[in-house]
């Protein structure tokens, strides 16, 4: 139960969801014992909101400051090898997700991927995870220990993008 509530927290804090009443209400299902028939009124937080704004910000402005997209094509530092296997990777992770949107929710009528298709989760994260890592590896020599700061700051800010989007 602990650990549930562990992952919802990162998850709430991430989505910028109001943390209290995510856990109060997985609390109340996991101790009460509640069941899903029960209707919860959880109010819905706004799109555009301070955290989301945040890191969009920090992203474009790394982006500008950094010159990020000529370093990653023109670098001569960066490991090519790793960010070939981090780009595949992503490929990877992008088109699991295009399948399971398009193909899956729109031609199919799915909403619950992970009943139907139960590996698309697990092999999307591993690949994101070895993803991330190849990325580290590939733009190390570039950045040093600023590699993971700043690629964790562009990964927000893709994220708070995609959700203001949808």
């Amino acid at each position: 139960c602990y650990g549930v509530v562990v992952v919802l927290y990162c998850c709430c804090v991430v989505v910028d969801v109001d943390v209290v009443v995510v856990v109060n209400v997985v609390l109340s299902y996991y101790l009460a014992g509640s069941g899903p028939d029960e209707a919860v009124d959880v109010k819905p937080s706004a799109r555009i909101n301070r955290h989301s704004v945040f890191w969009i910000l920090a992203s474009v402005s790394l982006t500008y400051y950094l010159d990020f997209f000529s370093v990653l094509l023109n670098h001569s530092d960066i490991h090519s090898w790793w960010f070939s296997v981090a780009l595949v990777l992503l490929a990877l992770c992008v088109s699991l997700a295009l399948f399971c949107m398009v193909y899956l929710e729109w031609f199919r009528g799915i909403q619950q991927y992970d009943q139907e298709y139960p590996a698309v989760p697990a092999v999307s994260t591993a690949a994101f995870i070895a993803a991330s890592c190849s990325l580290n590896i590939a733009l190390w020599p570039v950045w040093s220990f600023f590699t993971p700061v700043i690629l964790f700051t562009q990964f927000m800010g893709v994220v708070m993008l995609i959700s203001l989007l949808g």
